[in-house]
């Protein structure tokens, strides 16, 4: 099994696999999987120490909600997988996940000093160890959205940093997806009908609340968003409940205001004055960027549509318009304390193309603690920041 971790007995365990915006990631068959659309939406505490769990949208009575996928059945198929509230999860991150940071300086960013502990939940499956990712996979929301989700981080509180990464390989660099010490909103793009995991690392035990956002455009072209805290506790000897009593008192992160053009400070350089030599390159770099955009578009289009009648062929269902639901926002609740899920085998496989973390640095997918594993599965889009299709 590979994990996102290099383990070196002389040095210690060296840490791999922090991603970034987009990453292409080798087939992993733990990533296979289809979404039932009859999946019951459940209220309930819950706390979830081992198992496969996924972040993702779902329309609940015709409200874009963002929920947590419990894929008990992965683990016992006499088990059937449910979607739950947010407000009512904790991903409880036992000391299993304790790793040691490497003195490399690829690794600077987790926010720990070389040699010291931090918890890793990895890109690819630990079995002692809760296993999180995300995915656009509902059927009703594989209908109803246009390309793909962006996914936001938007706020966080607690007592260490928090670091998201993916990582393509042995050898990949980390890619970098979300950081804590960011005071602005940071974007990820995913693909329709994506399945993805990355690694999470927590510098300290203890309570964190992590706000994130998921936002579409739909094909009926209105705009749905959902923005949900997602509650963690770090360390075996920390008390879930403390993270269900928790309550957000973080300020939402804001994007950096634009400024506004005037003529005493306009926005960008002024452009060449008229008759000079420089005049005729301009205009032809912009027409050849404009045409190098058009092609771009083109072929994101098509992947889109490519895999959504791939995901849709697995059931012999056909995307219909009026099976498109409408905007909404999002629902949860309160419930009593359960216990956590285990880990086991693989649900069904889906049937999607390509890979799904894209973004300016290329779109290598996924890593796992020995550095050879992987993460992603989907198909992607350019422009974002991809985990999975980060924007």
């Amino acid at each position: 099994m590979t994990w996102l971790i290099r383990l070196s007995l002389g040095a210690g365990l060296a840490l791999a696999g922090l991603a970034a915006p987009a990453a292409w990631a080798d087939d992993d068959p733990n990533l296979d999987q289809t979404i039932d659309q009859t999946l019951a939406v459940v209220r309930g505490d819950r706390v979830l120490t081992t198992g496969h769990v996924d972040l993702g949208p779902k329309f609940v009575d015709g409200v874009w909600t963002f929920l947590i996928h419990d894929d008990l059945a992965r683990a016992d198929a006499a088990s059937a997988s449910v979607w739950r509230y947010p407000d009512q999860t904790v991903l409880h991150v036992l000391d299993q996940a304790r790793l040691t940071v490497p003195d490399d300086p690829a690794y600077a960013f987790v926010g720990a000093a070389p040699g010291s502990s931090v918890w890793v939940v990895p890109q690819t499956q630990n079995p002692a160890v809760v296993w999180l990712g995300w995915n656009t996979q509902d059927p009703e929301v594989m209908r109803a959205i246009d390309r793909g989700v962006t996914l936001s981080l938007t706020g966080l509180v607690g007592p260490g940093t928090v670091t998201t990464y993916l990582q393509s390989g042995s050898f990949g660099e980390p890619q970098l997806l979300w950081d804590s010490r960011v005071d602005q909103p940071q974007p990820i793009w995913v693909d329709v009908n994506t399945h993805t995991h990355a690694n999470w690392v927590f510098t300290a035990p203890g309570v964190y609340l992590i706000q994130l956002e998921a936002a579409a455009d739909l094909v009926d072209g209105t705009t749905v968003s959902d923005r949900q805290v997602i509650r963690f506790v770090v360390g075996s000897d920390q008390d879930p409940a403390a993270a269900l009593a928790a309550t957000w008192n973080g300020a939402a992160a804001t994007p950096d205001p634009t400024p506004e053009a005037t003529a005493a400070n306009p926005i960008g350089p002024a452009p060449p004055p008229a008759g000079s030599p420089l005049r005729p390159i301009l205009i032809g770099a912009i027409a050849l960027v404009a045409g190098a955009l058009a092609v771009g578009l083109v072929m994101v289009v098509g992947r889109g549509q490519r895999a959504r009648r791939l995901a849709f062929a697995r059931t012999g269902a056909e995307p219909s318009v009026d099976q498109r639901p409408t905007d909404g926002a999002a629902a949860g609740s309160a419930g009593g304390p359960q216990d956590a899920t285990p880990d086991g085998p693989g649900e069904a496989p889906d049937s999607s193309d390509s890979g799904a973390v894209d973004g300016a640095a290329g779109r290598p997918r996924g890593a796992a603690p020995d550095g050879s594993g992987q993460g992603s599965e989907g198909s992607d889009e350019a422009d974002r920041p991809n985990a999975g299709g980060v924007r």
